[in-house]
């Protein structure tokens, strides 16, 4: 029975690999160790089963070495699977990892022909979107140079405008928005949601939660190779969330996880606000800040402090304040608004974040952790501030001659 373009039906599918214990250096120890190197077997999934239509869109989530690219990839046939079946309709487009496929020696032309090559498209159907390819990707200038000249977004431009411009009825993306500028990035979502409006169907791998949830309706969560969890988008990425309760700085974060916790305490309703209450996103240098936020108990819990984070615009953390809720009057339980005021915003030109994490007393169990919680833009005010950190210092003049007690 054939299988419909566009559905992927997965029944006790594993994949193991043969690691070796040591590594061979040299011809000559490949000779002198000969059959005295071990193996030992490694399972990347084990005994995994899920059922995707035609039009789903789906993410799929999970810890680093949790499966997830295996996944991605077995079903882009790049592997066959050591057990169980799977099954795939239609044709698969896919964005792996920056360039994958791409000879480093062939130009962006070449290279386009070649993933069309490896689609299975005739060379009449990529004359007819070549054009519209090179557009999307920006590279009008640079086709026709070879790909090892290409920057990181360069590469990225050129594969996701591949994957997402031939025909394809399914289409896998493995962490490609980390890459590329804002404006972008936009419109990466923006043709990933036409090709989901067409009908395809959507594997996305990301651990950007709200991303998910934009895009997917549905999501599989993967721990140690084993689906734990196939459900609600949401539902998914809080169980998700869970498992980093009892890491501070889980490894996920350098990937683009920006929001993890055991909920049991959570923030909520987050805003930027000046004085007198109204929502701001940009202010002048020196203006006082007022950080606003909703504290919501699923249950009693007996101590908890409040992290906030001033941060560059590169994530670098320019300063922090950190508050026992027990000593403005929270007592661990029910729902409560916190407000925090900085009388005078200390930076003095630029774009920057703030990070609220909200954990126990000693600060290693994660309560609810947000990375970007919000963005705001400072300007410079009056006064010539060189620099982006105010010092706002109190100058005296002191009479020439002045005896200075030292003592």
């Amino acid at each position: 029975m054939t299988t419909p373009p566009g559905t992927i039906v997965a029944e006790g599918v594993g994949r193991s690999f043969r690691v070796s214990s040591a590594h061979t250096r040299t011809l000559k120890e490949s000779f002198v160790r000969r059959g005295r190197l071990r193996s030992q077997e490694f399972w990347a999934l084990r005994d995994v089963s899920f059922a995707i239509e035609p039009g789903e869109a789906v993410g799929v989530i999970g810890r680093n070495g949790s499966g997830k690219t295996t996944l991605l990839r077995l079903i882009a046939r790049i592997f066959q699977p050591s057990t169980g079946r799977l099954q795939v309709g239609g044709t698969v487009g896919s964005l792996l990892s920056l360039g994958a496929g791409f000879h480093p020696e062939f130009t962006g032309r070449e290279n386009v022909y070649l993933s069309g090559s490896i689609y299975g498209l005739p060379k009449r159907l990529i004359n007819e979107r070549f054009d519209e390819i090179v557009a999307f990707a920006e590279l009008e200038d640079f086709i026709d140079q070879p790909v090892r000249t290409y920057s990181s977004g360069m590469f990225m431009r050129l594969g996701f405008a591949i994957a997402t411009h031939l025909s394809a009825d399914v289409l896998l993306l493995d962490e490609v928005f980390a890459v590329g500028d804002e404006s972008f990035q936009r419109k990466c979502f923006g043709k990933v949601y036409e090709f989901k409006s067409r009908g395809g169907t959507i594997l996305f791998v990301s651990h950007g939660a709200a991303v998910v949830e934009s895009l997917c309706e549905r999501a599989i969560l993967l721990r140690e190779g084993q689906l734990v969890y196939d459900g609600s988008s949401h539902s998914a990425i809080q169980e998700y969330q869970q498992m980093l309760a009892e890491e501070e700085d889980p490894a996920e974060r350098a990937a683009g996880l920006r929001e993890w916790g055991s909920r049991e305490v959570s923030i909520g309703g987050f805003r930027l606000e000046d004085v007198d209450g109204r929502e701001r996103l940009q202010y002048l240098s020196g203006e006082p800040l007022v950080v606003r936020f909703d504290l919501s108990a699923a249950r009693s819990v007996p101590a908890a402090r409040v992290t906030l984070e001033l941060r560059d615009r590169s994530n670098g953390l320019i300063g922090s304040s950190i508050v026992d809720l027990a000593e403005i009057g929270w007592g661990g339980s029910g729902d409560a608004s916190v407000r925090f005021v900085l009388e005078r915003l200390p930076v003095a030109d630029g774009r920057f974040t703030v990070a609220a994490a909200l954990t126990d007393e000693s600060g290693k169990k994660v309560y609810h952790r947000l990375d970007q919680a919000a963005s705001f833009l400072v300007y410079p005010d009056a006064d010539v501030v060189r620099g982006w950190l105010r010092l706002d210092g109190r100058w005296t003049l002191d009479p020439v001659g002045a005896v200075r007690a030292t003592r």
